[in-house]
């Protein structure tokens, strides 16, 4: 027998009445649906245009193989509205960037770490060496000004990300770069405990320096191989470590690094030595653990080069090589 009233189907099915007559009215169109889809969750776009604009922009800059990530569209909605004037686009934010990627079947995809092994002795290792801090310290009266962590961090020219977002379903994913993924350079980081941060160095990989104007700030260096070695330690404790700032009240100290064949040198320890600083080296394979800089601060680095190298991709100066290549970012 049918339900009479649209108040009767709602006490008989445990809904309000407005559900009903609202289902009445789109009847044809429930029928057409996927029985599946029929609860017709989630709002329309409220700025279509902007979104179809922005939808066509990512998929511009993923046809040239460029790398797409959210924040990437984040910015570019915010740009997209103000110069169509929507003075009421309130969106930009997270939710908003992956509800506009789910209705526009986008994803984020991977580009098509091995971590290092503990030795079989690794806690007592651990123990001994933060014994061996402490007993510094104490003996020596130190702050945190006067304890110091340095750490190499091996860089390219090219930093694409690992992941993109691109069509949901895509087969390849291909990131543009310039060709230099494995052109290497270094750069040597360093902070005290209390926070403050010595100058970086660079070290190039070639025979002459660049003749371009560098930034100010940053100590540039270059070698055979675009590494650290004894020669290039005593350049770093001369230009970075007895120039940080208060080093010159400073009488003692302590540095720490991690075991590689440069640190390890006699001629380099006594360089250092000589002005005033006590060395702790951290044992080998212990360097995700003790190592801070590599802990906490080289990967936050490596994001924020990405990030300048994402904006240079996208939107920097470039130039090109007789043959179409794109030349590789300047040493500047």
């Amino acid at each position: 027998m049918p339900i009479e009233g649209n108040r009767a189907a709602g006490r008989q099915f445990n809904c309000s009445e407005k559900n009903i007559r609202d289902w009445r009215k789109e009847e044809d169109e429930l029928q057409t649906m996927n029985p599946r889809k029929r609860c017709k969750r989630g709002r329309t776009a409220k700025w279509l245009n902007l979104e179809e604009n922005l939808a066509t922009w990512v998929r511009a800059q993923r046809d040239n193989n460029r790398a797409v990530s959210t924040v990437a569209i984040k910015l570019k909605a915010r740009v997209m509205a103000s110069e169509m004037k929507i003075e009421d686009f309130i969106g930009g934010c997270v939710n908003w960037v992956y509800k506009f990627m789910k209705r526009n079947q986008l994803v984020v995809r991977a580009r098509t770490t091995v971590g290092q092994k503990l030795p079989d002795d690794w806690e007592q290792k651990l123990s001994s060496f933060h014994t061996f801090i402490r007993s510094e310290i104490s003996e020596m009266s130190l702050t945190n000004a006067d304890i110091i962590n340095m750490d190499e961090v091996p860089m390219t020219f090219d930093v694409p990300p690992s992941r993109t977002v691109a069509e949901k379903g895509e087969k390849t994913i291909t990131v543009s770069t310039t060709g230099h993924e494995r052109t290497n350079f270094t750069v040597v980081l360093a902070c005290t405990a209390s926070g403050i941060k010595l100058k970086p160095m660079l070290i190039f990989k070639r025979v002459t320096m660049p003749r371009e104007s560098l930034p100010e700030g940053a100590v540039v260096v270059c070698n055979n191989k675009g590494w650290m070695n004894a020669e290039v330690m005593q350049k770093w404790t001369d230009k970075c470590f007895r120039t940080r700032p208060g080093a010159f009240f400073k009488t003692r100290s302590l540095l720490i690094f991690d075991s590689m064949a440069a640190h390890k040198e006699s001629s380099v320890q006594r360089y250092i030595n000589q002005t005033g600083a006590h060395l702790a080296v951290i044992p080998g394979g212990l360097t995700k653990l003790l190592q801070p800089l590599d802990v906490s601060v080289n990967h936050p680095f490596k994001a924020y080069v990405r990030e300048e190298w994402d904006k240079w991709m996208m939107s920097g100066q470039h130039s090109y090589t007789p043959c179409s290549r794109q030349h590789c970012a300047t040493y500047d």
